[in-house]
């Protein structure tokens, strides 16, 4: 099961936010589980990969 588009748009924008303001590293571990979990992958760069998949996908379905 994959999270809700507007859920998996809000971790992306939070996780590149995170990564562009370094100096809080547990918060960027935090969201970086949670898009993981969120897209039932293991490695961030899988989970963004699929994130933004399903939000394009969801897109275009509307």
């Amino acid at each position: 099961m994959m999270a809700h588009p507007d859920t998996l748009r809000e971790l992306l924008n939070r996780y590149e936010t995170l990564r562009a303001r370094p100096g809080r590293p547990q918060e960027l571990d935090d969201v970086s589980y949670t898009l993981c979990v969120s897209t039932n992958t293991r490695d961030i760069h899988d989970a963004l990969r699929a994130a933004r998949e399903h939000i394009a996908g969801a897109a275009q379905a509307a």
